[in-house]
């Protein structure tokens, strides 16, 4: 195994010779990352909460201007040292003190690969029944399996076999999306001028922020741990500028568009899932959008499953990172089968006691800023006085 081989696989520093991304490659991965459906879900989460359109849409890109423009900062890390993300973050917490947010990154990962999964199936068997097959659960069973077979299996290949799938798919599930959007957005009756349940004062300033949390400034902080990851095989030669706004617009493209085609189909009918609109919009079409569905979890979840085995590396866990995918897998599946729903118990008390309104992406943010500086001022202080 070469050197460059072995650095895809390792938490070893990709030597120049490896590092054969482009940022155009970039572009591809985090918006292949970024097309699944869970973002147009997500989109009609502000009309389903009384916003208006225009509050929605607002919400959507503002904070996904400011989310994707900070994590930009976190892409030129990789580039700039060639390792993963939470192997940079052992400058910040040392090597043993890295194990604690390796470990909450991977199991997120894990959970987000579950999710994803989870999101597309009802929708994967609609569009099946639209051409005419039919197989309740067991159906259901397999295609959740050939969907976590596919994603793993290229996951477990590698960065290089991640990069070839994006680049080869992205562009076509790009153009589907497209299709989708014009017949969407011409046969469903799309409200443009939708002024929600007229939500005033704090009300109003509840379901915005619930809304920048789920998919505005919050959809690109969840990004940020997963950065360094990819960026690393990109050489040192590429402008700055240039991979920074490939990989901000790769990400700020779908989930905007996604969103706010979510959020545009929702007004016709808060109560009707918007994906299940698209569905039956489409008739004869839907085979194009089984296809726009099915890539959406696969391409996000190789990044999710490749990362988590890099967690799993940086925690010192010496399993091959092919082993970890695979394991990953297993692990996701197993959650699919059990999960139910958003339990009550994980609503924070801080949101509950200031009318619902959600600022952890915040709090989070000031609170982890607060304690490293505390505490790297007070590690210095001790450098400073010990003996030379």
């Amino acid at each position: 195994m070469s050197s460059s081989t072995a650095a895809a696989h390792s938490l070893d520093p990709v030597p120049r010779e490896g590092r054969e991304s482009t940022a155009a490659n970039q572009f591809w991965i985090w918006s292949g990352g970024n097309i699944a459906p869970i973002n147009w879900v997500l989109g009609a989460l502000g009309i389903k909460l009384g916003l208006s359109l225009a509050d929605t849409v607002g919400v959507l890109v503002a904070g996904n201007l400011v989310g994707m423009a900070v994590f930009g900062l976190f892409v030129l890390m990789g580039r700039r040292t060639g390792v993963t993300q939470m192997v940079l973050a052992r400058s910040a917490f040392g090597w043993r003190g890295a194990y604690l947010p390796a470990a909450l990154q991977g199991v997120m990962s894990a959970g987000w690969c579950a999710v994803n999964t989870w999101i597309v199936l009802d929708l994967v068997m609609a569009l099946l029944g639209q051409v005419g097959l039919h197989g309740g659960t067991a159906l259901k069973i397999v295609v959740m399996l050939v969907i976590m077979g596919l994603q793993v299996w290229i996951a477990a290949s590698g960065f290089h076999a991640i990069a070839a799938f994006e680049k080869r798919t992205v562009p076509v599930t790009l153009a589907v999306l497209a299709a989708m959007t014009v017949v969407a957005w011409t046969k469903t009756g799309v409200h443009w001028d939708h002024k929600g349940q007229g939500l005033t004062g704090a009300d109003r300033l509840s379901a915005m922020t619930t809304v920048m949390t789920a998919i505005g400034v919050g959809w690109g902080v969840t990004w940020f741990a997963y950065a360094s990851d990819y960026s690393r095989f990109v050489p040192r030669e590429v402008p700055r500028r240039r991979l920074y706004g490939a990989s901000v617009l790769g990400q700020f493209l779908p989930v905007v568009w996604l969103g706010v085609l979510g959020a545009s189909l929702a007004t016709v009918s808060a109560t009707t899932d918007p994906g299940r609109l698209i569905v039956d919009s489409f008739g004869a079409l839907a085979i194009p959008v089984l296809l726009l569905v099915v890539h959406g979890p696969i391409a996000t979840n190789i990044l999710n499953v490749y990362s988590c085995s890099l967690c799993a590396q940086t925690v010192d866990w010496h399993v091959s990172c092919k082993a970890i995918s695979y394991g990953v897998g297993v692990f996701a599946a197993a959650t699919w089968a059990f999960q139910y729903g958003v339990p009550k118990a994980l609503q924070g008390p801080a949101a509950g006691a200031h009318a619902g309104i959600g600022l952890s992406w915040l709090a989070g943010a000031l609170a982890a800023g607060v304690l490293y500086f505390a505490l790297s001022a007070r590690r210095g202080r001790a450098w400073e006085g010990s003996p030379a």
